[in-house]
């Protein structure tokens, strides 16, 4: 059998895809080998995909992003879907997931694999075995084995990553169901896989078919990214017996699929208030053994709707400053409506300087090296220089020019920018290699 990436690094080798890794992050190559050999970090990647850049994620390296796009059961316009890739290409996404509920999925997925590209793509295959499951079966009585071969027909097109919500079981889904939260299922897949699972009075059939799946996986070398079903959707339900007792299942899922050498990281909260999530961090962390972790925000907040790119920014800052490793971006329309294309580069934008933030906090030196550079240009009033350094930098060069200028300063202090008023006394900054 071949070896996945996972085999070779514990059998002491390195692959080319190592090297590269530890080009880009600035890890020895042997921490690399080690974090992969450990499930401390993965590489999102499917043997059957080619062209792709390779991305790791975990421990000691870089804070990664992730941008959602896909169709709607109510709109449907792949144009627009395949503009929201090319957005997350342009502004710095690390990862795409196409979380599509409408139209034809297969060619959603398949066209949306190549407009992706170089990135690595997820998706959420309960979504199209529930979708056209209860189509093709006429209701919910379908077979479990019909949500794995949705799953192998995604990883024969090359899927990268798949949200698989495998540490629900019935048991949860009867509690969940029961309890007095005030939203007992706020994950789309969960709520899927729980109504199917009470509806026929039968396990999860991720569960069921927990061994498949981890042969199906080597065989693409792909990763599993174990979805949190009963993850809070409101701060009023965090941390509550629901949620940890999934990533207790979930902790036991990872150490299962380390042991077939399948690559596998863990999906966190979720609405949390900023005081729980360093707790949070700790928990998953130590429950697992440092496997990565993938978190959506977390919002702060519950009232922010319009502006949830921001609340999920501060929380995702908290998030990476202490461990996280995988950011899932939120945009302003998050709990509103599906985002247009602006809407998208304005919640990567913010996800993407909530990762450098807590990669400042986590990583020091190797991620501060840009904000040292962008200092000194701006002491010096390189405004050309400066600009380069933006997230968005077509943004920041208008705003810049928004009004006239009339001095090497900018329109906020005009004449009286302090880099003017004491020009002949100051020593001119060096950028310190």
């Amino acid at each position: 059998m071949t070896k996945t990436i996972m085999g070779i690094a514990k059998s002491g080798n390195t692959t080319e895809e190592m090297k590269r890794l530890s080009e880009i992050e600035g890890v020895p190559v042997e921490k690399i080998r080690e974090g992969i050999a450990s499930g401390r970090i993965v590489i999102a990647r499917n043997i059957r995909r080619e062209s792709i850049r390779t991305t790791g994620i975990g421990e000691g390296l870089y804070t990664k992003v992730n941008v959602n796009i896909g169709t709607s059961g109510t709109l449907v316009d792949i144009e627009m879907e395949k503009k929201k890739t090319h957005i997350a290409v342009k502004y710095g996404a690390d990862t795409i997931m196409d979380l599509s509920t409408g139209g034809n999925l297969d060619e959603i997925r398949r066209v949306l694999l190549k407009e992706a590209e170089p990135l690595p793509l997820g998706t959420v295959p309960v979504y199209q075995a529930w979708i056209e499951g209860v189509k093709k079966y006429g209701g919910v009585s379908f077979p479990s084995e019909w949500f794995i071969e949705i799953v192998e027909r995604q990883l024969r097109d090359g899927v990268d990553f798949m949200t698989i919500h495998s540490a629900l079981s019935l048991e949860l889904a009867r509690k969940a169901v029961a309890s007095t939260r005030i939203m007992p299922i706020v994950s789309r897949g969960g709520a899927m896989l729980a109504v199917w699972m009470l509806e026929n009075n039968e396990e999860n059939p991720f569960r069921q078919h927990w061994d498949y799946l981890l042969e199906l996986f080597r065989e693409y070398d792909a990763v599993i990214s174990i979805g949190d079903s009963l993850r809070p959707g409101t701060i009023m339900d965090q941390h509550d017996e629901l949620q940890v007792t999934e990533l207790i299942e979930a902790a036991r899922q990872v150490k299962q699929a380390r042991e077939h050498d399948v690559q596998v990281i863990v999906e966190g909260p979720g609405h949390m208030t900023l005081d729980q999530i360093t707790s949070n961090i700790t928990l998953m962390k130590k429950l697992t053994n440092n496997a990565p972790y993938y978190v959506l925000g977390p919002l702060v907040t519950d009232i922010a709707m319009g502006y949830d790119h921001i609340a999920a920014a501060i929380g995702g800052a908290i998030a990476a400053a202490h461990g996280a490793d995988f950011l899932c971006y939120l945009t302003p329309a998050e709990h509103l409506s599906l985002p247009t294309m602006e809407q998208v580069k304005e919640g990567l934008v913010a996800a993407r300087i909530a990762a450098h933030a807590g990669d400042i906090v986590k990583l020091g030196k190797r991620a501060y090296r840009r904000d040292a550079e962008l200092s000194v240009y701006r002491a010096r009033l390189e405004w050309s220089k400066v600009l380069e350094y933006a997230f968005d930098i077509e943004k920041a060069r208008e705003i810049y020019a928004q009004f006239p200028l009339s001095t090497r300063g900018c329109n906020m202090c005009g004449q009286y920018c302090v880099f003017l008023l004491l020009d002949k006394l100051l020593k001119k900054p060096a950028l310190k290699q």
